[in-house]
C-alpha cells in the first residue's frame, strides 16, 4: 500500500497550533490543539476515510491527554460499544481501559483487551522525541466471541445498569468483527506507517505555527528564515527585534515551544527535505546548504527531528 506524501506543505499551511514542551501545565493544552490540528487536515481525513473503507475498522486520533471514547459515533464503531457508551458506568470502565492502553503503548504500539473481551490497539505518534498522542483502533474480537463469554458480558451489563434485553445484547455482541491475528499485525503495521508520516507533518505544523502570537517573534521568524543558511546567533537576533538576549530567549520559548538553537535547526531540516528531493545532490553538500557546521551534526539532528537518517528519508522519497 502506497501512501501520497506529495501534500504534506499544503497540510502543515492549513492547521496550526502553539506547543510547548512536556513537563508544563499548558502541555496537556498544546498536544490537544496539536492534534486537533492534525486530524483536521486532509491528509489525516483522506486516510481516515480510506483505512475504514479497506478494514471496516474504525480509526482516531487522540492526544495524549483526552478524557473521550476514541470511536463514538464514527463509522464502523462496534454495536456493542456504542449500546453501551451512553451508560456512564459502562463509559467509565471503557475510559479506564483506553488509559491502560495509552500507558501501554507509550514507547511502541500496544494493545489491551477490554472486560467484554474486545482488543483496542494504540500506536503513538511523536514530534521529535515528544509523544503528543496516537492514532487507535479497536473494538474487535481476535476470536471468535462464545456464548460463555457472552453470559459474563450480560452480567456486565446487569452491573453497569444498561437498560436492553438480552436479545438486543446479544445481536449487538455477537455483529462485532472478528479479525485473525495476521490481519491485526497487519492493521497496526498500516498505523504504524502512518503515524511516522504524522510525525512529519506535525514538525511543518509547529514550525509554520504563527497564530496569536506576538509581533516580536513573527519578526524573529521572518529573520530566522531569511539568515537559515548562515550562522544565525542569538544575540544577533534578539537585536534585530530589539529585545535583550535573555528575555528574547525566555519569550521565544513561551511562545514557540522550543529554544531557539532547536527551532534553527527545525527550520534548515524542513528546508534540507526538499533538496534531498535532488538525487544530483549529496547529503553532505545538502547538509552545508542548508546551515550545518559538519555532517555529523546535520546527520543527528536530521534523525531526532525526524525519526530517521537523512539517507533512509531520501530512500523512501524514491519508493513513493
Amino acid at each position: 500500500m502506497q501512501t501520497n506524501f506529495a501534500n504534506s506543505h499544503t497540510e502543515a499551511e492549513e492547521a496550526s497550533s502553539p506547543n510547548p514542551m512536556p513537563g508544563n501545565t499548558e502541555s496537556g493544552t498544546s498536544n490537544r490543539a496539536l492534534v486537533d490540528a492534525l486530524a483536521g487536515s486532509r491528509t489525516y481525513r483522506d486516510y481516515e476515510r480510506a483505512f475504514s473503507d479497506i478494514t471496516g475498522l474504525p480509526v482516531a486520533l487522540q492526544p495524549v491527554e483526552t478524557w473521550q471514547l476514541p470511536h463514538h459515533g464514527k463509522n464502523n464503531e462496534n454495536p456493542f460499544c456504542a449500546l453501551i457508551s451512553n451508560k456512564s458506568s459502562s463509559c467509565a470502565a471503557c475510559l479506564q481501559v483506553q488509559e491502560r492502553l495509552c500507558q501501554k503503548a507509550a514507547k511502541t504500539a500496544g494493545t489491551v483487551v477490554c472486560p467484554a473481551g474486545l482488543c483496542d490497539t494504540a500506536v503513538p505518534v511523536h514530534m521529535s522525541d515528544r509523544l503528543i498522542g496516537f492514532l487507535q483502533v479497536g473494538q474487535v474480537f481476535r476470536k471468535k466471541p462464545t456464548e460463555a463469554q457472552f453470559s459474563k458480558v450480560v452480567r456486565l451489563c446487569q452491573k453497569w445498569g444498561i437498560e436492553a434485553n438480552r436479545e438486543t445484547l446479544r445481536k449487538a455482541y455477537f455483529k462485532g468483527k472478528v479479525i485473525s491475528q495476521k490481519q491485526h499485525e497487519s492493521v497496526v503495521k498500516l498505523l504504524s506507517i502512518f503515524s511516522q508520516h504524522l510525525a512529519m507533518l506535525s514538525n511543518q505544523v509547529f514550525i509554520q505555527q504563527e497564530n496569536s502570537e506576538p509581533p516580536v517573534i513573527t519578526k524573529a521568524r521572518a529573520y530566522i528564515n531569511e539568515h537559515q543558511t548562515e550562522e544565525i546567533k542569538l544575540g544577533e537576533v534578539s537585536k534585530a527585534v530589539n529585545m535583550s538576549s535573555y528575555y528574547f530567549c525566555k519569550t521565544f520559548k513561551k511562545v514557540t515551544g522550543i529554544n531557539f538553537t532547536d527551532y534553527v535547526a527545525r527550520i534548515r531540516i524542513e528546508k534540507s527535505k526538499n533538496l534531498l528531493l535532488n538525487p544530483n545532490l549529496r547529503i553532505s553538500e545538502i547538509a552545508f546548504e542548508v546551515g550545518f557546521q559538519s555532517l555529523t551534526h546535520f546527520n543527528r539532528v536530521f534523525k531526532k527531528v525526524l525519526g530517521q537518517s537523512p539517507t533512509d528519508y531520501r530512500a523512501q522519497l524514491l519508493i513513493h
